[in-house]
């Protein structure tokens, strides 16, 4: 297919189908049916026309980037700008940028207040420093109240770097698990995804 100028082809009968902004699309067989001469910088060798097409593709393809990682992971793995926080302790705007994360739901419903903190808490460290895999364990007040917490590989929508995580609680031996996505922000919080 190639454009043809409106103003260069009034004289010829071109369909609705074709027109576009004063452009028409046409296939390439069609442009030697129009009743008048174009110049001879506008004709093109079909042979041509499909190498330019060829090459525009090949380039496209060559130039562009999937940003959704792969099964081997991402060309420049997304790492942890920093260590854990000395202590184990999480920023208070960090953990509250969560909502409530996964163990704010239903299966923190047994939970104190403090062993929500400590899940969520876990949260966080499994999204921002932990690799594929990796469990993050906490405990709570209560020897029967514990949880752990696992994230999946990074991917990027965007400019957000996200990762799918579970989160499993156990209260008396009992486990439920929740399973989220989290969206890391500039800040170096995470916000769930909803």
């Amino acid at each position: 297919m190639f454009f043809v100028d409106y103003r260069a082809a009034a004289c010829g009968q071109i369909s609705d189908k074709y027109q576009h902004y004063g452009l028409a699309i046409l296939p390439d067989g069609a442009a030697a049916n129009l009743s008048h001469s174009r110049s001879p910088s506008r004709s093109r060798d079909p042979v041509a026309g499909m190498k330019i097409r060829v090459a525009l593709v090949s380039a496209l393809m060559a130039v562009s980037g999937c940003t959704t990682l792969g099964r081997s992971g991402p060309g420049s793995p997304v790492t942890p700008v920093a260590a854990p926080p000395a202590g184990g302790k999480v920023g208070t705007s960090i953990v509250a940028a969560m909502n409530g994360g996964l163990v704010g739901g239903s299966i923190g419903s047994g939970l104190s207040d403090t062993e929500k903190r400590k899940g969520l808490e876990a949260e966080y460290k499994a999204l921002e420093y932990n690799a594929s895999g990796q469990k993050v364990t906490w405990k709570g007040d209560s020897s029967s109240h514990y949880g752990e917490v696992v994230a999946a590989q990074p991917y990027r929508v965007g400019s957000q770097d996200c990762r799918q995580y579970t989160h499993t609680v156990y209260i008396s031996g009992a486990g439920v698990t929740a399973r989220g996505t989290a969206c890391r922000n500039a800040d170096g919080s995470w916000t769930p995804l909803t």
